[in-house]
């Protein structure tokens, strides 16, 4: 499998440090408020990547944390009057049921921030002890860029024009924000009751050694994979280098991966332009988690997505056609034994298994996938697909799907009764059909769709689907 490495700026085979097992660490929501598809952009191509390694045959452990302790959730809780755990919580039980409305497949951990402040601490007592850390003026703590050698090979920073001394007290900052950064901030007014106890007194952890202390308690000093969006590689993903790095005098992490920006409508996502949407949001639209995550996938993970509500319908008529497909085979395989899997399906398979192993080309995997559809309708419209035959490939949109996490198997068109409200709609559409009223019949059948049924015209009259 190559991916590609923002360490090395290169595609890579993946081969990981202990053989048959890949440590994996992602960066989780900062959980101030509800995620937006642009973040889940970033955690959809994250769980194609865990299940690409599957796929593989590797045995995948991933940690995922929850950011609740930082500068955007003590200005929550202080402005909404809360204890910092009840301002938090129901933004991570959101995250949850959102990741399940995505079909995410669940990580191995999800350490949240507050939970791990003696790692923390421990861990920049270790920078203390290596000269890498020293107390400032405000009684923070701060990292020393100048004296860890090699700080910025990540980002590819031009050392020789870092502002050496300059600090930079805020969790985030711009990447001309070159300069030590906070390990533990001293406490303040401002930050209430959100504080613990440390030996270089009262306050609380930097963003950035949150995620380096956490991702070592549960994959060790040196791990395989660390993904996140690309906002996160400078200054985030830099800092966590320059800090396990420090402290450990190991190599952190293998291989770094980094998703693009996801636009809307090719603009920047921004509440004052009115593009700005949560997950719950598009629910609302009336669009499924299913066609959601169609869109948030079927685009190189490195490549800017555009996401469009002509996208999201192109999402659910091409589903609509792989469900379609999936039911015809079960009808076709019935209960037999799946045998060889005819040549045009291995074909395409294969295609769609080159595509993954390629820096997970989703767009060429998708093709493979409707590659695979397409013969096996002519296949089942010519007579020309034994049981045994429609069960091996059925078998074979299964391992696709380990991948995809799209597809609906078991279902056949007559397992589900359609609701008395959708039949009166199909049959008031038959009888505009038969007057040859086609605005009446296209009405009927948008009205139908927004639904969530799905209406086509064959020989032998209309035939309606849950989409």
């Amino acid at each position: 499998m190559q991916i590609y490495n923002s360490l090395s700026r290169s595609k890579e085979t993946f081969i990981p440090l202990k053989p048959g097992f890949a440590g994996m660490y992602t960066c989780g929501p900062t959980v101030y408020n509800f995620a937006h598809i642009g973040n889940f952009r970033a955690y959809t191509f994250e769980d194609v990547l865990r299940r690409a390694l599957e796929l593989n045959g590797l045995e995948v452990k991933q940690v995922m944390n929850l950011t609740d302790v930082d500068d955007k959730t003590i200005r929550g809780c202080q402005q909404t009057q809360q204890p910092l755990k009840s301002f938090t919580a129901p933004y991570i039980k959101a995250f949850f049921d959102d990741l399940k409305t995505l079909n995410v497949q669940p990580a191995a951990v999800y350490p949240a921030a507050t939970d791990h402040i003696p790692q923390m601490l421990a861990l920049i007592q270790k920078l203390f002890d290596k000269g890498l850390a020293y107390v400032s003026t405000d009684k923070s703590v701060y990292f020393s860029v100048a004296k860890f050698a090699s700080y910025g090979k990540l980002a590819h920073l031009d050392r020789e024009n870092m502002r050496v001394g300059a600090r930079v007290a805020d969790d985030e900052y711009e990447k001309d924000g070159y300069g030590d950064f906070a390990l533990w901030k001293a406490w303040e007014p401002s930050d209430g009751d959100v504080a613990w106890d440390s030996p270089w007194g009262r306050g609380r952890p930097g963003w950035h050694i949150e995620c380096s202390a956490m991702s070592m308690q549960y994959l060790g000093e040196s791990f395989d994979l660390h993904t996140g969006g690309i906002d996160n590689l400078f200054p985030h993903h830099e800092n966590e280098i320059a800090q396990a790095e420090g402290a450990t005098g190991k190599p952190f992490v293998k291989y770094w991966m980094h998703c693009a920006h996801l636009r809307v409508n090719g603009e920047k996502m921004s509440k004052s332009l009115g593009n700005f949407f949560t997950l719950r949001d598009l629910l609302e639209k009336g669009y499924t988690g299913r066609e959601i995550r169609y869109v948030l996938i079927n685009a190189q993970y490195r490549q800017p997505l555009n996401f469009t509500f002509d996208a999201l319908a192109a999402a659910r008529a091409s589903l609509a056609r792989v469900d379609e497909c999936v039911d015809a085979l079960t009808e076709t395989a019935g209960n037999a034994v799946p045998a060889a899997a005819p040549e045009w399906a291995a074909k395409a398979y294969n295609a769609f298994l080159a595509a993954v192993n390629d820096d997970l080309n989703t767009p060429e995997a998708f093709a493979g996938l409707f590659e695979l559809v397409h013969a096996a309708n002519v296949a089942m419209k010519e007579k020309n697909l034994a049981p045994e035959a429609a069960a091996a490939t059925l078998g074979l949109l299964d391992k696709m799907d380990h991948v995809f996490g799209l597809i609906r198997f078991g279902r056949t068109p007559k397992d589900e009764a359609i609701p008395a409200d959708v039949t009166a709609l199909i049959e008031a559409r038959a009888a505009a059909r038969a007057a040859k009223n086609w605005a009446e019949s296209d009405r009927l059948r948008d009205e139908i769709a927004a639904k969530g049924y799905v209406v086509r015209d064959s020989k032998e009259g209309q035939k309606v689907k849950k989409a």
